[in-house]
């Protein structure tokens, strides 16, 4: 199926590693031109190698970012805009979290999560509509989590904010699709962790081993994983891998094959939730 991406202008944020590198590299398949919006610049350095590497035709570009504050988001914006001349479709993949019980966690922490979560794609979102709204056109894809959609422990304030991301979507798309052409949706994954360290795990990635989340909850061994799948309720029999989050989104993103979708959310979890 021609999804009809190619020279199509796309930003993903946390576009360095893990989901955000699949979808960077989905993209890139497709011809598109692909703004990799990260903090980490050395690691979207490696993943915007990988997509000359493809050589299907568009332009790959490393513009650094730090989601949460508004003046570099502005500034990310306006260069993606400079590059490429317009901006099609923004992916606010940047988000994450350490797992700790609600009552053992520091406000420091609950603060870091809204920061990153849910303002971070207030920001982003804000900042490409100044752009997509007078080309009346745009799509904008966030990247959830089914911790927002049925609730998990260990995950209170994440999972609030993942389904504050769910919510602006319906309310964006009532806001702004008719009139704008602009269209919202969001990708809502299980767990999915990394399947090749060493070329899809930055320094700054939640998933970097030895990092903050692996000592809060310990090293992700083959075990370990084998376990969540078993008692998970990963109906599918695996954990999801970074290539079906970024399928979905491509999905999403094609106005050639999804022209009629908008505000909704889209559960790629293995069955993790199944929401009628």
């Amino acid at each position: 199926m021609d999804l009809k991406l190619k020279g199509k202008s796309i930003i993903v944020t946390g576009g360095a590693s893990n989901v955000g590198r699949a979808i960077v590299l989905g993209f890139a398949a497709e011809g598109c031109n692909v703004a990799i919006a990260d903090i980490d610049t050395k690691q979207g350095e490696r993943v915007r190698k990988e997509c000359d590497e493809l050589k299907a035709g568009g332009r790959a570009i490393v513009v650094p970012c730090d989601v949460t504050d508004w003046e570099s988001v502005q500034s990310m914006a306006k260069k993606v805009n400079d590059e490429f001349g317009k901006i099609d479709v923004l992916v606010n993949n940047a988000g994450g979290t350490v797992n700790k019980f609600f009552v053992e966690t520091p406000r420091s922490d609950w603060e870091r999560d809204i920061n990153l979560n849910l303002w971070g794609t207030i920001n982003c979102t804000r900042a490409v509509l100044d752009y997509m709204m007078p080309a009346k056109s745009g799509n904008v894809i966030n990247i959830s989590s089914d911790g927002g959609r049925t609730g998990d422990p260990t995950q209170v304030v994440y999972g609030a904010t993942k389904a504050g991301v769910i919510s602006m979507v319906k309310s964006l798309s009532k806001e702004l699709t008719q009139r704008y052409g602009i269209r919202f949706n969001a990708i809502s994954p299980g767990f999915t962790p990394p399947v090749d360290y060493e070329k899809s795990v930055g320094e700054k990635s939640w998933f970097v081993p030895g990092g903050e989340l692996e000592q809060a909850i310990g090293a992700l061994t083959p075990e370990r994983l084998e376990k969540s799948v078993k008692f998970g309720g990963y109906v599918t029999g695996r954990l999801g891998r970074p290539e079906d989050i970024a399928n979905a989104v491509l999905f999403f993103a094609s106005d050639a094959v999804c022209s009629h979708i908008a505000g909704q959310t889209l559960s790629v979890s293995g069955g993790y939730s199944m929401i009628g």
